[in-house]
């Protein structure tokens, strides 16, 4: 019923798609050639538009305003205006810092492990063969191809505890306690030093390496054999033609990916939420907003949270579409 379900939405959807596009573009045949000139781009742009605008910017707008609003508790009084006080409650408050800071670490760990280990497979894979390479390429981009709560599911037989007494069917803990001989440990919940986040963001960095592999790849390959060459000629080492003479022609590359993963850090819900659910201090931007709009029924503070995620993610888009521009400049 599902696959159905699916099936009936994609041919509508495209179906209507297709009528508006034919629809307006009868409209402007229907104008001298050069209004038709004119009018022709919007006729694949306008419909883009409304949906962005109907999707994007009225939602946007909308969480903007419900940030500076709380939520009347009795049943069928409207929201009343606060100003900035659920800004000031959230940076007021201990657990939102922790979360904060939990989100500077993911930013900073998640995109440069990924963009590091993915160049690292890039190189060695591409030293393979051809045959060689395609497998273990493709067995590198597999966990690409699993949802986040599938991939939590699987850290679960790796991560999770089972008490002492219990056959340890985890592995982390098999190993532990195999090798120690001492109980085992509930790792997602020690947060010495931010240990359980970062067992979290390993899970990350496990599906987006793949990610970063083939971009990485493609960007090495696309390098020219002629500048690699005489860098060799001049007595250059491997290293040192890899990073004077490879990496500043793929930096935009890298960039890309840095800053894609960076993005995608930024939204990261599903693998927390499942795993430990935000607590042990492992809460992030996205998960607190949940916990705010349906555990504390808090919308006010929830839209605060958002925009304090939008205008941390705003400035990455920016650079982002800014490093595309520099690039098609350059070419």
């Amino acid at each position: 019923m599902a696959i159905l379900s699916a099936v009936i939405s994609v041919v509508l959807g495209l179906g209507v798609s297709f009528l508006i596009f034919l629809s307006l573009n009868w409209l402007v045949e229907k104008t001298n050639d050069k209004t038709k000139a004119r009018l022709l781009p919007y006729v694949f742009l306008l419909p883009v538009i409304l949906l962005v605008a109907l999707f994007l910017l009225y939602p946007a707008i909308r969480t903007f305003v419900e940030s500076f609003m709380e939520q009347s508790q009795r049943r069928g009084e409207a929201a009343t205006f606060v100003g900035l006080d659920n800004y000031i409650s959230l940076f007021t408050d201990p657990n939102f810092l922790g979360v904060l800071l939990n989100n500077l670490l993911w930013v900073l760990v998640v995109p440069a492990a990924t963009v590091l280990i993915g160049l690292l497979v890039a190189i060695l894979t591409d030293r393979l063969g051809k045959k060689r390479e395609t497998t273990f390429k493709s067995m590198i981009f597999l966990p690409m191809a699993i949802s986040g709560i599938a991939a939590a599911v699987t850290w679960r037989f790796i991560y999770f505890y089972a008490p002492p007494g219990n056959p340890q069917i985890y592995l982390l803990n098999a190993i532990w306690t195999g090798v120690t001989g001492n109980d085992p440990i509930p790792w997602l919940t020690l947060d010495a030093g931010r240990l359980n986040s970062f067992l979290l963001m390993f899970i990350v960095i496990w599906l987006q390496v793949g990610f970063a592999m083939v971009l990485l790849s493609a960007a090495i390959k696309g390098v020219p054999e002629e500048t690699i060459e005489a860098a060799r000629l001049d007595g250059a080492s491997e290293r040192k033609t890899f990073f004077l003479v490879i990496v500043p022609q793929i930096r935009g590359t890298v960039l890309a990916v840095f800053v894609t993963v960076t993005i995608f850090v930024m939204k990261s819900f599903d693998i927390i939420y499942a795993m430990t659910g935000g607590q042990y201090n492992t809460s992030v931007l996205v998960v607190d907003f949940y916990a705010q709009l349906f555990s504390f029924q808090n919308p006010g503070k929830a839209a605060a949270v958002v925009i304090v995620l939008m205008i941390a993610v705003v400035p990455l888009i920016v650079y982002q579409i800014r490093s595309y521009k520099l690039q098609e400049e350059l070419r």
